[in-house]
């Protein structure tokens, strides 16, 4: 991961704040402020060893009950005073209950939601929590696995937006001693496992572009969609396109489309 030591960083859903505490101590930008989605009642509750009162003994900020997608919950923070954003393995929380799992995806899909927060991290960083004046990146380190790699981060987040896509590389977490990859909700270690580093900016010539790999599986021989090929001719090609993945993917799209349309109308009204 590429951390500049000038850079004002904010950690977003640091669930036990580990990988806060490693950044801050192995890569030491200028400023850190971590962030978490619960009350530090239930962070201390749910985590038995987390990093919270590490954090605040060096003096650094954290913000409890920090929903990136709740403007509400930003009152804490200081407007335009970040060169950089990450998001660690972002996943939306677990549902209370099969009522309110049924509630939630009954017009949308689960893999809607999962792309519909990261897309509010985008774009609420990019407006609200980054300096125009600094350095104005956004990481999102995901893994490659299901069902993260069915969400097209590298096309899907972005569109109608400014915001460009400047490319990725893979995260090293033997550069984060102490890090602890959990599970969502659960005071649990996940097993390691690959994690790739998406990265946004706003300018499009940002010189980090140059450190980053450009996006695969892209041209006639590939299925950017599902991240497979290149295919030995158009007849293997036709044969992906009619697998149960590659149809799963196209309905994703189509109903993050229907996302993406309901959300320019209604952009367009207030207009």
């Amino acid at each position: 991961m590429i951390i500049n030591k000038e850079w004002r960083v904010l950690t977003v859903g640091d669930g036990d704040l580990s990988f806060s505490a490693s950044l801050l101590t192995h890569h030491q930008p200028a400023n850190l402020t971590a962030s978490v989605l619960d009350t530090s009642a239930t962070l201390l509750a749910k985590y038995a060893h987390n990093d919270y009162q590490t954090l605040l003994n060096k003096h650094c900020t954290v913000l409890c009950e920090f929903d990136v997608m709740d403007p509400n919950s930003w009152a804490q923070l200081n407007k335009h005073s970040f060169d950089l954003i990450i998001f660690q393995f972002p996943l939306i929380p677990a549902f209370k209950s099969h009522q309110e799992f049924k509630e939630k995806c009954k017009e949308v899909h689960i893999n809607t939601l999962n792309r519909q927060l990261l897309r509010a991290f985008l774009i609420h960083s990019f407006e609200h929590f980054l300096d125009p004046k600094g350095a104005r990146l956004c990481y999102i380190t995901s893994k490659d696995v299901k069902p993260y790699k069915e969400w097209n981060i590298e096309h899907a987040l972005n569109m109608n937006t400014d915001i460009e896509y400047l490319g990725w590389q893979k995260f090293d977490i033997t550069a984060f001693p102490g890090y602890k990859v959990r599970n969502v909700d659960r005071d649990k270690h996940v097993k390691d496992t690959k994690g790739i580093i998406y990265a946004w900016s706003d300018n499009k010539q940002h010189p980090l572009k140059q450190q980053l790999n450009e996006a695969l599986y892209q041209g006639e021989e590939y299925c950017s969609l599902c991240a497979t090929g290149p295919y030995n001719n158009e007849q293997d090609k036709l044969k992906h396109n009619t697998t149960r993945k590659h149809l799963n993917m196209i309905n994703y799209e189509r109903m993050w489309q229907l996302l993406l349309d309901k959300e320019n109308t209604n952009k367009n009204l207030r207009s």
